[in-house]
This record gives C-alpha cells, structure tokens and sequence, in this order.
C-alpha cells in the first residue's frame, strides 16, 4: 500500500520562510520557491550543487567522523595528513584544501570530543536520515533534524552538538535550529535532559548551552507543523498554477540579490542588476 505524503519541516525550511533577526532583508519567498519546488528542474538543480562554503562544511565535517574512526590518528604526527588523503583534498580547489586543512589542524591540536560518550556522529554526506512523525492537532507531519553530533553528559543528560565553519562568532548561531534539534530531542530521548550548542570548528566560537522548556517546544511544535503545511499548500498552488510562480513565491528584489544563488534565472534580480 502507498504511503500517504505528509507534509515536511525542518530548521532549513523555517529559515527561508523567516530570516533570522536583523537579516530580514536577505528573505525572499522566491529563493524558496527556487530551492524547496523547482529544485528538480536542471537550470535550478545545476546551481543547487554545493557551494564552496558548503563543500568546506562537509569535508570538515567528514574529517572530524575520520578522526574518531581512527582515533590513533589523532596521536600520529602525521594524523592530519593522512586524514586529508582519506578526504580526497588533493582533488579539491585550493581554497577548499586549504581551510579544511587549517579545520583538520585545529581539531588535532583541540579535538573536543575525545573523552565524551558519542551516541552518534555523522559523517556529512549520509542519505537523509528517517523523519520523525509528529502529530500536532488533527494532522501529522514529518519533522527533518540530522545532527552532527549526540553525545552523552556524565549525568546523563543528552548534548546535541552542531559543527560550524566559516565566520559566525559566538552571538551568530541562530537558535532556531538548537530548538529544532531540541524538539526532536524530546521525541528521540523522551525520558532524558536534552541540551544542544554549537561549535565553529574554523574559530573555536562556541555558543551557549541551548535549553528548552516543554512549554516552548509546544510552540516550535506548531510554528514547524503551521510552517509544513503552509509550504505544502504553496506546492499544490504551484503545480497547478506555473505561470504564478511569482505570485506564489514573490520576489524580494534588492541590493542582496547580487548574492544570490538563483540571480542568473531570476528575472526581478535581473532587473536589479540592470
């Protein structure tokens, strides 16, 4: 028998349907309308490929996994090394190779999870993982919150750990996503404490400890499921209704389009530029 779709959340689409704050003018409906409904198109699933700064994010997360499925690299004097053959750097851009060399340097000298009782770490290039199904009201939806790391406090209490890269400093973690993992948290380990942080792996800024009262999770609960189900309505529209893409998705047009990834297909950017 076939399943019945659900409509999905998941801390990458709350995010394109609300910026975080102070950054209110890099939102556009339209980049979601590009990334979550015309992704399979091959204009648009060409510039989905990963970007340098994702690509970094991915092979410093792969080399944090390494580490620790070969811990006696992390006592070699040529453990950095020999993790860069395993990631394959010498066939990446030297911008790339580079600075995921600097992350590989900086966790040998400072690796923070030797010593922790890992529950799960992922590799960062896994298939998506299962999502969780969660009944909010009369309906149900499907709740997205891969983790980089779990690992478990001497008292028991469970840690959702978020690896980082690039610039973001102590105060530049959005939160949002601590209170998605958080949220699935409360499903996974139901009878345990559950906290989550994060972790820049490039700088070393380390984020508070993120807690969540029930009452507050109740409210992300029906942020994500009001979110799930607005964007599944905005999918029927669109399949039904192409020629409203604009409508559907309207375009926040400005000086960030230049930034954008979907710039070169966007007419309103286009429009900016001109």
């Amino acid at each position: 028998m076939r399943k019945k779709w659900l409509p999905f959340a998941s801390y990458n689409l709350w995010s394109l349907f609300n910026s975080p704050v102070g950054k209110e003018e890099w939102h556009c409906d339209m980049k979601r309308g590009f990334k979550k409904v015309r992704n399979k198109e091959p204009q648009v699933k060409a510039l989905l490929e990963d970007t340098i700064p994702q690509k970094i994010g991915k092979l410093a997360q792969k080399g944090v996994y390494e580490f620790h499925q070969h811990t006696q690299l992390l006592k070699q004097s040529d453990g950095v090394e020999r993790v860069a053959v395993i990631l394959g750097l010498n066939r990446e851009v030297d911008e790339v190779k580079e600075r995921v060399v600097s992350i590989l340097n900086n966790y040998y000298k400072y690796p923070i999870l030797v010593g922790k009782n890992i529950y799960s770490l992922s590799r960062g290039d896994e298939e998506i993982s299962e999502p969780l199904h969660i009944k909010q009201g009369n309906s149900i939806f499907r709740l997205y919150a891969p983790t980089d790391c779990i690992f478990t406090e001497s008292d028991g209490t469970v840690h959702i750990l978020d690896f980082k890269t690039g610039k973001s400093g102590q105060n530049d973690f959005d939160r949002r996503q601590a209170y998605v993992y958080l949220l699935a948290g409360r499903y996974i380990f139901p009878n345990q404490t559950v906290i989550a942080s994060f972790y820049n792996l490039e700088n070393f800024s380390v984020s508070e400890i993120i807690e969540a009262n029930p009452e507050k999770l109740d409210f992300v609960q029906i942020e994500l499921a009001e979110i799930a189900k607005k964007h599944e309505e905005e999918k029927k529209l669109y399949r039904h209704n192409p020629n409203d893409f604009a409508k559907i998705f309207p375009p926040n047009p400005g000086s960030t389009c230049k930034y954008c990834l979907f710039n070169y297909i966007c007419q309103f950017s286009c429009e900016v530029s001109n």
